[in-house]
């Protein structure tokens, strides 16, 4: 019924024969059969994931499979040791990712943080009390100020009513509701002022309703059903890792079949072929780095989290530097969230307010000079008419500041107490004996004060044309003035420069009266204009700028008007011109593919509904824009969950969003999020990083081995022995990239691109000099070692501990596309140090400590043998600083690419 009856748009009366009820509510046995029918008033909810479903995702990768096979080859061909130590790499990898994500993603399960215990409901002609689970559609309900919305309702009768839709509708102010029909059957959800909404509160006044809507079938349902139908995706990172493990394969096979291949022509025995087949297969798959991504992910988890962002998925991390379009949310994300007035109108001067949010520091300020007590009479006059014609507070608890009552009314009391002005003090001289409540049919609210003299004034506040129809005569410099044509028009004209701002506009007025009731609000004095707003954040625009430069740009999606839409958007800097504002009932319109072209230059989305943000989020992925989402409210929440990032607000940000998102800022600052992409950036480009060294050194362990069977040397390496350099000698070093600190630039850079290989041609084309490199230096040691006496038992020793130091003294140049010789450059990375130094330390252990030593099968070396691999080992480096230098900048390659 509620799909094909616009509830706002309909009568009162239509409403409810439509929903065969009264105004008397349902009586209990059909209250009873709609239940039954409908179901109860609850949302859905889908229980979280299991610890043992978090389990299994560790283990989905291509990679992870490539290691479980290398695993199951060496217990098959007898290497036990082999085995285990690649089960414990695998082991080690899956208790990190479980552990960081063992808080599962339960978007639809935090809904039921929103459910509304109790309602006030007329059944049987009786008003009750009752679960509010128990609604349906038909029953009438009654709505007081401070209570939460059960289900979504058509408003009967209205008194002073007004609600907090912001984490439904994004609109940052009280809406005032009524009962009238909305003349607009498409009105958008938050001009639906005759509709109430489950998941929202009731902020002023008392109000009667009719069900129209429960469970499910209610707004905030209809945004679950919109969370569930969201499809999560792999990350940019968990591609790239599934895409290598599909690459290693081929490469192994060939390797494997290659060198396979050549000995069985050469009638080389078939064990050896087996034995030397193993471990080229063990060469070729780098162990460690399956673990070192996912232990670079968590020390970037820790990273973000001392920056006061908590990371709820893992892999997300390394996707932030990817980011190339934030979208966010307006209202307490790039604002505040706290009304301020900021500019006072009287008498033809124009005052500034300093100071933002409900604390009393702050300033009036006249042409950028202070206004002290005491205060020109007009000036006087208007501030007590924004004080005395109010009903909120601004109190202080726990320390912290908060308005009691409108936060529009709370802006004005606050404005006055910043020139010392109290509503105490002033109603001890203007004692109130009266009040006319704001309505939105009335547009206005009044209080009526005795004055010293014992006359009546009345103290007005309201819409503009409102108070110029019940005005005669406005404030001047020189006093009190005739309100002519002329004036108006001049008063019309100010009020259209405020509004243009983005202030909310009220005016005021004040007047002796006969009595206190709204027919003797006539022929008052206008005292002036004063504005309103939801300031931006601190740093906010300071921030988007470094987004602009960092090549992100920057989207803001409000439910407020487009007016206050686009000036907010141009006091950030987001926007110079009005085309780049759209209306969410422009997005309706368009088709999926305009909408796509039409947000190439779009900025700024003004009445924006929940369904709207989806789209627009899934319009700019499929332009390609890695996407991530700011939000704190329900509305946000399907966003969040589409968005590559999904980023909630952990302070002011419902339980819906937090769950949905992937990031949580826990000091609810927009900047906060400009340091968790620069160091997904950092992460990304140390990733980049330790996937050269180990590639690079694994080549080198491949072409050792493939070269040495081509050429018919001895085997130089045994699969432990590679096991032991693909999990020590270059898990540490590569884990000291993973630590590598930022550089200066890199927020300077363009967003890494999603679509990029990780190994592009040029990175390829680096890992085979340096592996060629590598492989030519261990060789030489080993036919080196081959010519000395004791070849035999020392050969296959010199080459792993030359090819282990190579690998060791290769980490200068994977560190930086400068050289690293410069003692401050050594030393920028202490982790890098302290690998070098127990790796080395490791392999003295591997060749000098017996019991190790025999299951490396290695043997103790001189140290003049020492000094030999040494030599070996450094060519590599040496080679590399010096094409450095010699560049200038850039890892020596044969192809050309930038950086590593």
């Amino acid at each position: 019924m509620a799909d094909v009856v616009p509830w706002h748009a309909t009568p009162p009366a239509e409403v409810l024969a439509a929903l065969e009820s009264s105004a008397d509510g349902l009586d209990a046995n059909e209250a009873q059969a709609r239940l039954s029918r409908h179901g109860h008033n609850v949302l859905p909810s889908s229980p979280p994931r299991s610890a043992t479903s978090i389990l299994i995702d560790q283990f989905r990768s291509v990679m992870v499979l490539l290691l479980i096979v290398a695993a199951a080859v060496a217990l098959a061909t007898g290497d036990v040791i082999d085995a285990i130590a690649i089960a414990g790499v695998l082991v080690i990898n899956a208790a990190i990712g479980f552990i960081t994500e063992f808080r599962a993603r339960r978007a639809m399960h935090a809904l039921l943080q929103l459910e509304v215990p109790r309602a006030t409901v007329l059944r049987d002609r009786q008003r009750c009390d009752i679960d509010a689970r128990e609604l349906v559609p038909g029953d009438v309900i009654d709505l007081e100020a401070g209570q939460g919305v059960p289900a979504d309702a058509r408003l009967l009768s209205t008194t002073e009513l007004s609600a907090t839709e912001a984490a439904l509708t994004g609109e940052s102010l009280p809406v005032p509701k009524r009962a009238e029909a909305v003349l607009l059957a498409d009105a958008s959800l938050s001009e639906r002022d005759t509709m109430v909404y489950k998941a929202t509160a009731i902020a002023t006044g008392r109000g009667r309703a009719v069900v129209v809507a429960t469970g499910r079938s209610t707004e905030v349902g209809r945004i679950g059903d919109l969370v569930q139908g969201v499809k999560e995706t792999r990350t940019p990172l968990e591609h790239h890792l599934n895409e290598l493990g599909h690459r290693l394969i081929w490469v192994t096979m060939a390797a494997v079949g290659a060198v396979v291949g050549v000995g069985l022509l050469r009638d080389e025995p078939l064990a050896r072929m087996v034995e030397l087949g193993v471990t080229l297969a063990v060469a070729a798959v780098p162990e460690g780095l399956l673990a070192i991504a996912t232990i670079t992910m968590a020390v970037g988890v820790h990273r973000m989290a001392r920056r006061r962002a908590s990371i709820r998925r893992l892999p997300v991390v390394e996707t932030l530097g990817a980011v190339t379009v934030v979208c966010t949310d307006k209202t307490g994300t790039l604002t505040t969230g706290e009304m301020t007035a900021t500019t006072l109108w009287v008498a033809g001067h124009e005052y500034t307010i300093t100071g933002v949010g409900y604390g009393a520091a702050g300033d009036l300020l006249a042409g950028g000079a202070s206004v002290s007590r005491p205060l020109a009479s007009g000036l006087e006059i208007a501030l007590r008419t924004g004080t005395l014609a109010n009903r909120a507070d601004v109190v202080t608890e726990d320390g912290k500041v908060r308005p009691i009552g409108d936060p529009t009314e709370a802006a004005l009391i606050v404005a006055a107490r910043k020139v010392g002005i109290e509503r105490s003090a002033l109603l001890r001289d203007w004692p109130e004996v009266g009040e006319i409540p704001f309505s939105s049919e009335r547009q206005l609210m009044a209080t009526f004060h005795r004055s010293a003299g014992g006359g009546l004034v009345a103290y007005v506040k309201g819409a503009s044309g409102r108070l110029f129809a019940l005005s005669d005569r406005m404030l001047t410099p020189d006093g009190e003035a005739l309100l002519g044509d002329a004036e108006r028009a001049i008063l019309r004209q100010t009020n259209d420069v405020l509004a243009a701002r983005g202030l909310r506009v009220l005016a005021l007025a004040s007047g002796d009266v006969y009595a206190p009731t709204e027919a003797a609000l006539r022929g008052l004095t206008f005292a002036g204009f004063v504005g309103i707003v939801d300031p931006p954040a601190p740093l906010v625009k300071e921030t988007i700028a470094r987004f602009s430069e960092a090549g992100i740009r920057t989207v803001m999606l409000t439910g407020d008007q487009r007016l206050t839409a686009g000036a907010i958007a141009r006091e950030l800097g987001l926007i110079e011109r009005e085309d780049e504002v759209v209306d969410g009932r422009d997005i309706e319109a368009l088709s999926d593919v305009e909408l796509t072209k039409r947000l190439v230059t779009v900025r700024a989305v003004s009445r924006v509904s929940p369904a709207d943000k989806l789209r627009v989020v899934d319009a700019l992925q499929a332009t390609g824009a890695v996407v991530a989402m700011l939000g704190d409210g329900v509305n946000d929440a399907p966003a969040l969950k589409k968005a590559n990032v999904g980023i909630a607000m952990g302070g002011r940000g419902t339980d819906v969003a937090k769950e949905a998102a992937s990031i949580v800022l826990q000091d609810d600052r927009f900047e906060t999020i400009a340091a968790a992409i620069e160091e997904g950036r950092v992460i990304f480009a140390n990733i980049r990083k330790f996937v050269f060294y180990l590639f690079s050194c694994n080549l080198a362990e491949v072409l050792v081995l493939l070269v040495a069977g081509i050429v018919g040397l001895p085997i130089p390496l045994l699969p432990l022995q590679i096991l032991w350099l693909n999990l020590v000698t270059d898990t540490f070093p590569a884990l000291a990239l993973a630590l590598e600190p930022a550089e200066s630039n890199v927020m300077q850079r363009p967003p890494n691109d999603p679509k990029a290989a990780l190994l592009s041609r040029g990175m390829i084309g680096s890992i085979a000099f340096y592996g060629v490199l590598m492989t030519a230096a261990t060789l030489a040691a080993f036919v080196w070692a081959l010519a000395t006496p004791e070849r035999s038992e020392k050969a296959v020793t010199m080459s792993f501990l030359t090819l282990s130091l190579a690998q060791v003294f290769h980490l200068g140049n994977a560190r930086s596309s400068t050289p690293v010789l410069a003692w401050r450059a050594v030393v920028r990375n202490r982790y890098a140090l302290a690998a070098v130094a127990l790796t080395i330390l490791l392999q003295a252990l591997a060749l000098h400590l017996p019991a190790l030593a025999q299951i490396l099968r290695t043997r103790p070396l001189t140290l003049g043998e020492w000094l030999a691999a040494v030599g070996f080992a450094l060519v590599p480096a040496v080679v590399g600083q010096a094409l450095k230098l010699r560049r200038g900048a850039g890892a020596p390659r044969p192809s050309r690419h930038r950086g590593v």
